[in-house]
């Protein structure tokens, strides 16, 4: 008998570790104001973005994804699997707080943190074993409500802030948005000329170094390329040598700090390739918003971030160009190479998605609204089953 509980006990612990293995780690890198004409792979001519058109080679990239208008309300669509107006967040954090008074249509009520009791993937996924971690931007509410409060054993850097005061060392102080103080939160331990995308690379790459045995959930949620703009002096020495009138893009800085962003994305795909990682992590990049096309007139900018056109109007729009991003996904063993997808899809969709693929499922009293984007994955001539997408900008 006793020999039958010991040969038991060694099944159930070999299937454990079996199912522990299948278990694929996930990647989900976004950008922030990034939009869908920016990347080389999708069409941009100053831009220059090798890894990312390298990735996008690599598995599928959808020509029609969208997110929400601006943010925080994309990323509590992105965490929780919910529209952004189910989670009543529908503009950026800080934006809840005011707004306009004396205009006819009045500006919506919104939520400024992302209520506890939405269940976060991050949550589902730490209840699960993974190890979780927010690197980057968080933007989902005060200090109660930060990654640690929705299923995130590290936070690195993820505050309520939208952007930082400056992407330089110590990246802090006052001016920018007046005179409030903006920092970055654990980033102390620097160096003159260190630059904010490139520091919160090493510190994703530290994630993957340290994540063990356990699977693992990066959410590298970087700041680039919003603004401030600004960016290392030779890739914008190098890029106003390109710039010619006939060009689609015309803002140096702009594409210098997608240089970095590219060059991040590099760094993690090719940490993940060393590690022996790569044929067990689903990757995603995507962005949170169309690009904007203002111009940054308090970074000494005179000519527009970057421009959206074929695509109508930016970031802050319920037109194409403020609601449709890239979006690529590589899945070892379910993508296949230089695919394309046309279907529509939008961010939420993300959610059931990754948790379909770490073999979970939502809760069942809670509505989701995204759909599991596995079959357009492997079949990217497919379709969802999805009638209508809509967007709410009451702002």
């Amino acid at each position: 008998m006793r020999l039958n509980r010991i040969f038991l006990c060694i099944v159930l612990q070999l299937c454990s570790t079996a199912v522990s293995a299948e278990r694929p780690n996930i990647v989900l890198i976004l950008a922030d104001d990034m939009g869908w004409a920016d990347l080389g792979c999708y069409g941009a001519d100053l831009h220059e973005t090798p890894h990312l058109d390298q990735f996008a080679a690599e598995g599928v990239r959808f020509t029609t994804a969208y997110a929400m208008p601006v943010c925080s309300p994309t990323r509590a669509a992105l965490m929780t699997g919910r529209h952004a107006a189910r989670v009543h967040m529908t503009i950026w954090s800080e934006g809840s707080l005011k707004g306009p008074t004396d205009r006819p249509l009045l500006q919506g009520n919104s939520l400024h943190s992302l209520p506890h009791s939405e269940k976060t993937i991050a949550k589902y996924l730490q209840e699960n074993g993974y190890l979780t971690a927010l690197v980057g931007k968080w933007h989902l509410g005060d200090a109660d409500h930060y990654p640690e409060a929705h299923g995130f054993d590290v936070n690195i850097g993820g505050t309520h802030w939208g952007a930082p005061q400056t992407y330089w060392w110590p990246y802090r102080g006052t001016g920018r948005f007046g005179p409030e103080y903006r920092y970055v939160p654990h980033m102390e331990f620097g160096k003159p000329g260190e630059y904010l995308t490139d520091r919160l690379t090493d510190e994703a790459l530290k994630v993957i170094d340290h994540a063990g045995e356990k699977p693992f959930f990066l959410y590298l949620s970087h700041h680039a390329p919003h603004t401030p703009i600004e960016a290392k002096a030779d890739d914008v020495k190098y890029f106003e040598s390109k710039l010619r009138p006939d060009l689609h893009h015309q803002n140096a800085v702009f594409a210098a700090m997608l240089k970095s962003f590219d060059e991040s994305v590099g760094r993690v795909l090719k940490r993940l390739k060393e590690r022996g990682l790569e044929q067990n992590t689903i990757v995603i990049f995507a962005s949170d918003n169309g690009g904007y096309i203002g111009i940054d007139q308090k970074a000494g900018q005179t000519v527009p971030v970057t421009n959206n056109s074929p695509l109508r109007s930016g970031k802050g729009s319920c037109y194409e160009g403020g609601i449709r991003v890239p979006l690529i996904v590589r899945w070892p063993g379910v993508t296949q190479q230089n695919s394309i997808c046309d279907e529509p899809t939008v961010i939420m969709d993300l959610f059931p998605t990754l948790l379909s693929a770490a073999g979970l499922t939502p809760t069942e009293d809670v509505t989701i609204d995204g759909l599991n984007l596995k079959p357009l994955l492997a079949d990217p001539a497919g379709t969802l089953d999805r009638k209508s997408l809509f967007f709410h900008y009451p702002h």
